[in-house]
């Protein structure tokens, strides 16, 4: 069992890929309630409510937490690994899509009347510490059902 198709045997894996796609859903769930529009492109979008980035650091965490225990060295590197991501998401990223909107504002503002490339820079980055926390969670629940129920 040492080919690249063992990944299919990989619950660590799955349980991150897996709380990645339940974060993606939800936020073109919350989407729909909101506009009651289906846009498909929340499956691959940065920023909004859940963090997936956190759900998916998070899912991976505690699913090695499960499967290797929680004492094991490869468990406290993927905790680190989590908390940098998530602190990131929410800081580093964040602010950058912060100075997006006030530079797509001052183009806009400055620049109305000329003919120049309307593209705007990305504005949803990163995310609220609630969206991080809601990440956290959806990864941590997901996982931990997936790790005793799914693979049991």
């Amino acid at each position: 069992m040492n080919s690249i198709a063992d990944i299919q045997y990989n619950t660590c894996f799955w349980a991150a890929f897996f709380s990645w796609c339940l974060a993606q859903f939800i936020k073109l769930v919350i989407n729909f309630v909101k506009t009651r529009d289906i846009d498909f492109r929340y499956f691959a979008s940065t920023g909004g409510m859940p963090s997936a980035h956190s759900a998916t650091v998070c899912g991976l965490a505690t699913s090695i937490g499960i499967t290797e225990g929680f004492i094991s060295p490869v468990f406290a590197l993927s905790t680190v690994f989590a908390v940098i991501t998530m602190f990131d998401a929410s800081t580093v990223r964040r602010a950058a899509g912060q100075q997006a909107t006030v530079l797509n504002s001052i183009v806009r503002e400055l620049f109305h009347d000329h003919k120049l490339n309307n593209e705007r820079l990305k504005e949803l980055l990163g995310h609220t510490r609630f969206e991080v926390s809601m990440g956290m969670i959806t990864g941590v629940i997901f996982s931990t059902l997936y790790c005793f129920y799914v693979e049991k």
